[in-house]
């Protein structure tokens, strides 16, 4: 199973020539350089610009992690890549929220990246550059332009990297110290499929999801109640896909929290429960799961599917009688446990004579008509009765089977289930460092002050 996908980066950077000078503008209007304890009042919008390299005497102190320093200058910086990387969609209410995620992200990075250390994960500046160039080319340039485009806006392209650098060196250490442990059983998978079987005649939701990580359950409460500081805000016009990039610690998060469509059965009980009594356009409260709240969002739903036409994904092989029929039917014996499902390398050769192929999403009419009696009635992991066609015996093995009902694959199944595996084990190990560190917030965000009624 690939895990380069499981923790895509959250943040992809949306970038435009327009200006943002109210959202900008509205850092100021929060104090973040001028709360911190010894603190300076921040540069103003043009020295922002022309200091993205500033390597001098920080401003100010927002957070100490351990013995490492985030300065309120990080915490700014944070803040404006963050405006940027949602498209500049902030209401000014949110800035208070945008503040203390930042502080927030910039702390868990402290203590990832301090973790990597200690394991000796270490992240290449190729490796980092590659993400910067795949990130640039989505925008139509290229590194330096990117630089350019960020220093245009007031920020160092350096705030990216670290950003970067902590999420690949953390994906990399949880992958390697926890992957062994996560097992998706066939048996799993089975129980899943079936249900999905029996609730394909239901409705279907194109889902997004938000998750809010508690990191102890001494601040469920307050966790909560920003959760729903969240919703307020989307009430108000806040995309949720711009909250889910910002705010989500889901791997959906880069996608605006985007599920695609789902199935009755396909999510946990909990949350199934409350998307099916959603309308399409509402938001759910914050549920409680296990380590997070969750805010489900129904985009759309759609009538019941109606069963179609079968569809198949097979392996085949076929051996010559010319080697003996004996011989030939012991080699193809071999094909239900050589592991020749999709791309992946026979466990086993059977035999040089033996020749064997990946079939897939066959419809019956794709299929030979002097095979269709072989294949019926066969389901996933069975191997057909051999079929003496030409001088050859033939058999087939079932990979998959779709009845028509248009179910995700195993494979989908698997990768779902062993993502949501991944992410709590980590939401768990982060929550661990959290507890044993020694973090001193010192920059506290305050809601701006409400503007007088008119009149």
């Amino acid at each position: 199973m690939e895990l380069g996908a499981e923790f895509p980066m959250k943040n992809k950077i949306l970038l435009s020539s327009a200006a943002a000078a109210a959202a900008l503008a509205g850092l100021g209007a929060l104090g973040v350089d001028a709360r911190a304890q010894g603190g300076q009042p921040a540069a103003g919008a043009a020295a922002q610009r022309a200091e993205t390299g500033y390597r001098g005497p920080m401003s100010g102190v927002a957070a100490v992690v351990n013995d490492k320093v985030i300065t309120t200058l990080d915490v700014q910086q944070r803040m404006r890549l963050m405006i940027l990387s949602a498209g500049r969609q902030i209401s000014p209410q949110m800035l208070v929220q945008i503040q203390n995620q930042a502080v927030r992200d910039l702390v868990q990075e402290q203590l990832k990246l301090a973790e990597a250390k200690k394991f000796e994960v270490e992240i290449e500046d190729k490796v980092i550059d590659s993400e910067l160039r795949d990130m640039a080319m989505q925008g139509g340039t290229d590194i330096a332009g990117l630089e350019q485009q960020l220093a245009a806006d007031g920020v160092s392209i350096d705030t990216l990297r670290q950003q970067i650098r902590a999420q690949i060196a953390w994906q990399r250490l949880v992958q390697g110290r926890h992957r062994s442990r996560i097992r998706v059983s066939d048996e799993e998978i089975d129980r899943q499929m079936q249900r999905m079987r029996e609730d394909a005649t239901r409705e279907q939701f194109l889902v997004s999801e938000i998750c809010i990580p508690v990191s102890d359950p001494s601040e469920a409460q307050q966790t909560y109640q920003g959760s729903l500081q969240l919703i307020e805000q989307m009430r108000r016009g806040v995309p949720f896909a711009v909250v889910a990039q910002q705010f989500s610690a889901c791997p959906s998060a880069a996608g605006g929290g985007d599920l695609g469509w789902v199935r009755s059965g396909e999510l946990p009980a909990e949350i199934n429960n409350a998307i099916v009594q959603l309308k399409p356009g509402s938001v759910t409260n914050p549920i409680p799961t296990e380590g997070a709240f969750m805010i489900m969002g129904v985009r759309d739903k759609r009538t019941p599917v109606v069963a179609g036409e079968q569809t198949w994904t097979l392996a085949y092989a076929a051996a010559p009688l010319t080697m003996g029929r004996n011989d030939a039917l012991l080699a193809l014996e071999k094909l239900k446990t050589a592991e020749a499902c999709g791309s992946r390398a026979l466990r086993q050769d059977l035999g040089p004579n033996v020749g064997v192929a990946a079939l897939e999403n066959l419809k019956i009419g794709d299929i030979d008509p002097r095979f269709h009696s072989a294949l019926e009635g066969l389901s996933r992991g069975d191997l057909s009765a051999p079929v003496e066609i030409d001088g050859a015996l033939h058999v087939f093995y079932v990979c998959e089977k779709d009845e028509g009902l248009g179910l995700p694959s195993r494979e989908q199944l698997e990768d779902r289930a062993f993502a949501r595996e991944l992410q709590r084990i980590s939401m768990q190990y982060l929550r661990d460092l959290e507890r044993k560190a020694m973090v001193d917030i010192k920059l506290r965000a305050e809601p701006p002050a409400e503007a007088p009624p008119n009149g």
